[in-house]
């Protein structure tokens, strides 16, 4: 390969933390996303995320903990994800910022509260959001950076819209607030991206960086059980529904024999209640049904995933993911001249190519 491809541009969340590489580990729950698969993606240069929702505070704390022990590289980032939907929100956000997390990410759901909470630690607060609306409140509020997730994404969703449309949309409201205050808040597209080709089309559209979630479960570093890869494995793409959520939201996930009476309204309600969401339709418990699937009961379990499942063909470690989306990436970009060794928007928009089939070997 060219030694004079273009690379992934380095990506700085916020003020005060290193530049990185532009990929973010979408956060998982419950215990998909844990320390283990987090150090492995942080020791790769990008952002490894530890899911809280659904962990007590002492769990947090030690999937924190090892986290750190894992991490080789520290130029590479650890944050945590939380759900604004669950109950125990603001203690986990808290823990977290005590243990000395790198970021806080929340979704599924807005919070204003975080924003003032994180100036006081000094933690970067990256919301997901699904609009330009909230991508500009989010702004306005004190976001180190705003997380675009799309219809395309996995788990809760937002928003019907495609990634692609999405970013577009919420550049022009961010360029709208650039030109205000010169002030660049850095943008991440999230949803349907499984390949470096899928990051090419994004970062052309005016994506700084991105997150993946689905890709990484199918990683040797992660910490589901085997039965829960081969099912991401086998999927058909008619397999891959929508349902409405207890939280409100409607939700991607993997028809089985679950999923299947929720869509049919023959879902079996639960006795008791541990309270774990703000607000909750009670129509199933979606902790007990993420905590089976987890263990390995597929059928009887929630299992979340993102639409485009189905164009991965294989489980890799962390680092040969990264390995193949950079020279996926780099192939995306392939016009360029030897004083150009470096990738910018400018040259993008130049010098981008369709991108390839989306499976690559190498």
């Amino acid at each position: 390969m060219n030694e004079n491809l273009f690379k992934l541009p380095e990506l700085k969340l916020a003020p005060g933390l290193p530049f990185i590489k532009p990929i973010i580990q979408g956060g998982m729950a419950i215990k998909i996303s844990t320390a283990k698969l987090a150090a492995a993606i942080a020791n790769c240069g990008g952002v490894g995320i530890i899911a809280a929702t659904g962990l007590t505070k002492e769990e947090l704390q030690q999937q924190i903990r090892e986290a750190r022990e894992l991490q080789l590289n520290k130029s590479g980032l650890i944050g945590i994800n939380i759900m604004f939907a669950a109950s125990d929100f603001n203690m986990l956000a808290k823990t977290a910022m005590e243990e000395g997390i790198d970021l806080v990410i929340f979704g599924a759901g807005f919070s204003r509260d975080i924003f003032s909470l994180g100036e006081e630690t000094n933690t970067p607060i990256i919301p997901i959001v699904s609009s330009p609306k909230l991508a500009t409140i989010s702004r306005k509020l004190g976001a180190s950076s705003i997380i675009l997730e799309s219809g395309e994404a996995g788990g809760h969703l937002g928003t019907s819209q495609e990634t692609k449309n999405l970013v577009r949309e919420v550049k022009a409201a961010m360029d709208i607030e650039e030109a205000k205050d010169n002030k660049h808040v850095p943008i991440i597209a999230a949803g349907g991206a499984v390949s470096g080709f899928d990051l090419a089309e994004l970062f052309k559209l005016g994506a700084d960086g991105f997150q993946l979630g689905t890709r990484f479960v199918l990683s040797k570093e992660c910490e589901v059980s085997e039965t829960f890869k081969q099912m991401y494995l086998n999927v058909k793409e008619s397999e891959v529904v929508k349902i409405l959520s207890p939280v409100g939201l409607q939700a991607r996930a993997i028809l089985n024999d679950f999923t299947q009476k929720v869509l049919q309204g023959t879902v079996e309600k639960p006795n008791g209640c541990d309270n774990c969401l703000k607000r909750c339709s009670r129509t199933f418990c979606i902790k007990r049904a993420l905590k089976a699937a987890e263990s390995g009961n597929i059928k009887d379990g929630l299992v979340f995933v993102g639409k485009n499942v189905c164009k991965i063909k294989e489980i890799l470690s962390v680092n040969e993911i990264f390995n193949n989306l950079e020279k996926e990436f780099q192939l995306a970009f392939s016009k360029v001249t030897l004083n150009q060794p470096t990738l910018t928007r400018q040259s993008a928009e130049q010098d981008f190519i369709e991108p390839l089939p989306a499976r690559s070997k190498f």
